[in-house]
C-alpha cells in the first residue's frame, strides 16, 4: 500500500489539521512518561487508552507505525531499581527486561481490536547505511501491507553512547522519513507547545510555520517523571525536522491521541515548510555524533556550498579531532563557521599527509585507494 503525498494547507491551523485526519500513513511516537512510572512500571490504563485510539485509526484504513519509548522504564521495577540508571550497561539490562513486558502489553491491548503488532528494534546504523535502511524500509512496508502495526524502539540493549539516536523523538522523525509517512504525531504528558511556562499563564502556540514562529519561546527540557530522556525541546526539534523535510507534524499529549488523529484542534501543528530529503542525510544533519572538523579554504567552501561538489584533499587546510573512515565530521570555513557535515573517507591519521594535494597526485604516489574524495557529495549535507 503506497503512501499518499500531502501538501501544505492554506493558512489557519484548523485547515492544516485536516491533513492529519486524511493521512494514509502516520508515525506516532509516545514517551516513557506517558506509559510508565518508576514505582508502578507500565500503566495499563494509559497503554490501553493509547492502543484503543491507534487501533481505531488503523481499523478505519490508516497505516500506523508506533514508535514507543518505555522499555528501560518498564524494566526498572522488575529489577528493583529506584531510578533510571546512568550507566549504559544497566540501561541495557533494564531495556532487555522491559522490552518484552512492553510488547506483551501492546500485543494484548491491540489484539482486543483484532490488530496485530510487531516489534522492530533499530540502531542508528540501520538508518545511516544504505543497505540496512533499505532492508528496514522493506520490512516495515511488508508489515504495513499485512495490516500490522509495527512497534518501533531504539535497540537499547545493544546501542552504545557513541552511536545512538539520543531520544525517540528524533528516531520517530527519521522513521517517518524512512517509511515515507504523511504525518508525524509526537505524544507526551504536555498537551501543546506554549510560549513560556504554562503554570505562569503562558499561551498555547497552535501553529508553527517555520523557525520564526519559535523566536523568543522558552522551551522546556525533560519532565518530572524521571523516566524519559527528551522533553519539549526534542519534540520541537523532531517536529521541525519533519516539517522542514515534507512531513506534517503535531505535538500534543497522549490523552489527546484520538482527537489529534481525527484532525481536531489540539496541540501544536507544524506545517510543511520544505521538501523530502534522504533519511541518511537527515540522520547526518540532526543526529550523527561529530568526531572531528575539516577546515576548508575559500575555494572549497564555495565549491561545497554553491556547486554542491565533493570535498577533495586539495581544498582542506587543517584538520581537528580523532576520527576513522565513515565517521561524521564538520566542514568549516577558515573563520570557524560550520557550513556542512559529511562522512569522511579517511582517518585523522591519514589526512595530514594529503592536505592541499590533488587526488591524481595522491593516487600516483600512494595508490588507487587514495584517489577518492575526502567526503563524497552523496555523503554530505549543508547546514
Amino acid at each position: 500500500m503506497t503512501s499518499r503525498s500531502l501538501t501544505a494547507e492554506p493558512a489557519g491551523h484548523a485547515a492544516d489539521r485536516s491533513a492529519l485526519a486524511g493521512a494514509r500513513r502516520i508515525v506516532v511516537k509516545v514517551g516513557s512518561s506517558s506509559l510508565t512510572s518508576i514505582k508502578g512500571g507500565i500503566s495499563e490504563e494509559s497503554l490501553t487508552a493509547l492502543a484503543d485510539a491507534l487501533a481505531a485509526k488503523r481499523n478505519a484504513g490508516a497505516e500506523i507505525i508506533l514508535v514507543s519509548s518505555g522499555a528501560i522504564a518498564a524494566g526498572l521495577a522488575p529489577l528493583g531499581l529506584a531510578k533510571r540508571p546512568r550507566d549504559l550497561a544497566t540501561q541495557q539490562a533494564a531495556a532487555s527486561v522491559g522490552q518484552g513486558l512492553l510488547m506483551a502489553r501492546y500485543t494484548q491491548a491491540f489484539g482486543a481490536h483484532g490488530v496485530t503488532v510487531s516489534q522492530v528494534l533499530l540502531t542508528a546504523e540501520d538508518l545511516m547505511r544504505r543497505s540496512q535502511h533499505t532492508n528496514a524500509l522493506r520490512a516495515m512496508d511488508r508489515l504495513l501491507n499485512l495490516g500490522v502495526v509495527p512497534v518501533v524502539n531504539e535497540n537499547d540493549t545493544v546501542a552504545t553512547h557513541e552511536i545512538r539516536f539520543g531520544d525517540n523523538d528524533r528516531l520517530a522523525a527519521l522513521v517517518a522519513h524512512l517509511v515515507r509517512a504523511d504525518a508525524l504525531v509526537l505524544l507526551s504528558d504536555v498537551d501543546s507547545l506554549y510560549d513560556g511556562p504554562p503554570a505562569q499563564g503562558a499561551k498555547r502556540i497552535p501553529l508553527v510555520t517555520g523557525a520564526h514562529d519559535l523566536e523568543g519561546v522558552s522551551i522546556g527540557k525533560a519532565g518530572k517523571a524521571g523516566v524519559g530522556t527528551g522533553g519539549m525541546m526534542t519534540k520541537v526539534e523532531a517536529a521541525s525536522m519533519a516539517a522542514g523535510s515534507g512531513i506534517h507534524a503535531l505535538v500534543t499529549s497522549t490523552p489527546n491521541a484520538a482527537a489529534a488523529l481525527n484532525g481536531e484542534d489540539v496541540g501544536t501543528w507544524f506545517s510543511v515548510n520544505g521538501s523530502r530529503k534522504p533519511v541518511r542525510l537527515l540522520w547526518l544533519a540532526h543526529v550523527a555524533s561529530v568526531q572531528g572538523r575539516l577546515v576548508l579554504d575559500d575555494g572549497a567552501v564555495r565549491a561545497v556550498l554553491h556547486h554542491h561538489t565533493s570535498l577533495l584533499p586539495a581544498g582542506i587546510s587543517a584538520i581537528h579531532g580523532d576520527f576513522e573512515p565513515g565517521d561524521a565530521v564538520e566542514l568549516a570555513a577558515a573563520d570557524g563557521t560550520v557550513v556542512a557535515r559529511g562522512l569522511v573517507n579517511y582517518s585523522s591519521q591519514e589526512l595530514p599527509h594529503m592536505l592541499g594535494r590533488s587526488t591524481r597526485e595522491l593516487g600516483e604516489e600512494l595508490g588507487s585507494g587514495y584517489d577518492r574524495e575526502v567526503v563524497h557529495v552523496d555523503d554530505l549535507v549543508l547546514l
